[in-house]
């Protein structure tokens, strides 16, 4: 879903771009949807798919199909509910959320709308300024963090930093007065922050930001209970290796021993069933997820999900898969 032009004209054009301008050129945003169109598909046919599942839980999180929408900081920018709503939408339809830790609404409103959810977090310097948050999620109903890792700085994004520099300041409902803008990411961070967080959270973390086999498994050496291939969107570092491209690489390096989910660029069931033929658990879906709520608040925020799930089954339907087992790699072929 993009915005639509009542949506634009009626939202600060700084919003529209943080929402969604990239870093640098834009190029990372843009090949993040073309790649996975190169995967192509091979339908298997004569196959029975009368009844087509497309259910799964994922760290707890019982879902429809499985997608979570992408964490991203501000939903009250788009929507005066802000993340309640987009909760309530996902929640109607069966989908997963996945909560920023810039989250502009109190987390346990949050959580009372959308039941066990998946938590963002950046660790800052002063790894202490998060405790508070870390207690005040896992009592919202945080199924699991997502340790994001990909941001050591702001990236060269000049349309997403415009957007988010013009922006005014909004202190967080969720950090006991903490300044937000002492909570970029460590530049120290480390392995060792891993195996920390899960201690001071208790319950598991995902590595957020993997597109190498490598680091995957430093990640997993370290203690982390789940992968995340992502590319912050392409908001962060322009020319980067797209997230279909680099799927396979992780999912190979990991090789069953912890879930592996995948952002960046998906848009549709097609999309869906080829991250999971790939290997991964579940995708995270951004962008769309933002104009949703922009143009329709929750309702706006169910209808995207209930197409994604809708789209997920006639997609699996279409290359004969009844089941998300069936999804395998020998169903892509990638086209150089």
């Amino acid at each position: 879903m993009t915005a639509s032009a009542q949506t634009l004209d009626r939202l600060d054009p700084r919003v529209v771009r943080y929402i969604d301008a990239g870093a640098g050129s834009g190029s990372t945003v843009t090949d993040n949807v073309a790649a996975w169109n190169r995967w192509k598909l091979r339908p298997r046919v004569l196959r029975d798919v009368s009844d087509v599942q497309t259910a799964t839980e994922v760290f707890g999180i019982p879902l429809a199909a499985p997608v979570f929408a992408a964490p991203w900081a501000g939903h009250s920018l788009v929507h005066d509910e802000g993340e309640v709503a987009t909760a309530r939408g996902l929640r109607a339809a069966g989908l997963g959320f996945g909560v920023s830790s810039g989250a502009s609404t109190p987390l346990d409103a949050v959580g009372a709308e959308s039941g066990p959810y998946l938590q963002q977090l950046y660790l800052p310097e002063d790894r202490d300024l998060v405790r508070g948050f870390l207690a005040r999620t896992v009592a919202a109903g945080a199924a699991a963090i997502a340790l994001t890792v990909d941001h050591p700085a702001v990236g060269n994004g000049y349309g997403f930093r415009a957007g988010l520099a013009g922006l005014p300041y909004r202190p967080s409902p969720n950090f006991d007065g903490v300044d937000q803008r002492l909570l970029g990411t460590a530049r120290t961070l480390g392995p060792a922050d891993i195996a920390w967080l899960a201690g001071a959270a208790g319950i598991p973390v995902l590595v957020k930001g993997v597109v190498r086999g490598d680091d995957a498994l430093v990640a997993l050496d370290a203690g982390a209970a789940g992968i995340i291939v992502s590319n912050h969107g392409g908001r962060q570092l322009d020319g980067s290796i797209t997230t279909a491209e680099a799927l396979p690489e992780v999912v190979g390096a990991v090789a069953g021993r912890v879930p592996v989910l995948v952002d960046g660029g998906i848009r549709r069931g097609e999309d869906v069933i080829r991250a999971l033929a790939l290997g991964a658990a579940a995708v995270l879906v951004g962008r769309p997820f933002a104009w949703a709520l922009a143009n329709g608040g929750s309702a706006g925020v169910q209808a995207l999900a209930d197409d994604l799930v809708a789209g997920t089954r006639i997609a699996m339907a279409m290359v004969g898969a009844s089941r998300l087992d069936h999804l395998t790699p020998d169903l892509l072929r990638w086209e150089s």
